[in-house]
């Protein structure tokens, strides 16, 4: 990693970010859904750089016994970077970080999730970073919630995540590497689309002032985010044929 500090980073010219977006604009945004055949639910989705897949088994048998709830299904959460999917090679194997995110993650999605109608199962959902561009906690959770659509999983509503940041004094909506990096505070979010919050944490320093314009932007940018999920989803499944049935007259 570079030694730098944000005094070393010009991070706005022309009143636009490094990349070229207005201080409340979005990444681009890719969303595929049913991307694995063996899953039974999968999406694939691109937020800037970020490359992540998720996937979703179940509800099914757990394994071991011992974990069955007896009036509800449980939801794990497994959230992994692939060693190649940062500049210096990551060590294999979940650390400190991938615990807390799968931790955090699981927590965003299952209270949407309509587990009492699977008692003793499991639902499990998978996300993998295949290139991460800061944010692959909003990334990971916008692809779990569509992988979860896909699969079939009850839920009350979508959940959306998306993050602010604060950049040279200045609110800015879901931060790149550069200013997630070398920036003053990181805000992620979760929500319903009727704004309820799932997950909210923050790294940083921000004033009243400044929290409550993050939270806004943020809460702005999921609804955005919601509206692609939807759009992805609603593609997917409007391109599946209706089933023909063959009407033999009667002799």
């Amino acid at each position: 990693m570079i030694d730098m500090d944000e005094n070393d980073i010009s991070f706005f010219k022309d009143g636009l970010r490094l990349d070229g977006r207005r201080t409340d604009q979005l990444r681009p945004i890719k969303i595929e859904v049913g991307v694995l055949a063996r899953a039974d639910g999968s999406c694939y989705i691109e937020m800037g750089g970020n490359k992540v897949i998720a996937a979703v088994y179940g509800p099914r048998e757990v394994h071991p016994r011992h974990l069955q709830e007896v009036t509800r299904a449980i939801v794990r959460y497994r959230y992994n970077m692939a060693s190649f999917s940062v500049e210096e090679r990551k060590r294999p194997g979940p650390d400190r970080r991938s615990y807390e995110l799968s931790k955090v993650s699981r927590e965003a999605l299952e209270p949407v999730i309509l587990t009492s109608y699977f008692p003793r199962s499991v639902i499990d959902v998978f996300v993998e970073v295949l290139q991460a561009d800061a944010g692959t906690r909003t990334a990971g959770i916008n692809a779990a919630a569509v992988a979860l659509v896909d699969a079939g999983i009850p839920m009350k509503s979508m959940i959306s995540a998306c993050a602010a940041g604060k950049v040279a004094d200045t609110i800015v909506l879901d931060p790149m590497k550069e200013e997630d990096n070398f920036g003053q505070a990181d805000l992620p979010i979760a929500m319903t689309p009727n704004g309820d919050i799932t997950l909210l944490q923050m790294d940083g320093n921000l004033s009243p002032d400044e929290f409550h314009m993050a939270v806004e932007m943020a809460m702005k940018g999921a609804r955005d985010i919601y509206e692609i999920q939807r759009r992805a989803l609603v593609e997917k499944y409007s391109q599946l044929e209706a089933p023909t049935v063959e009407v033999k007259a009667c002799e």
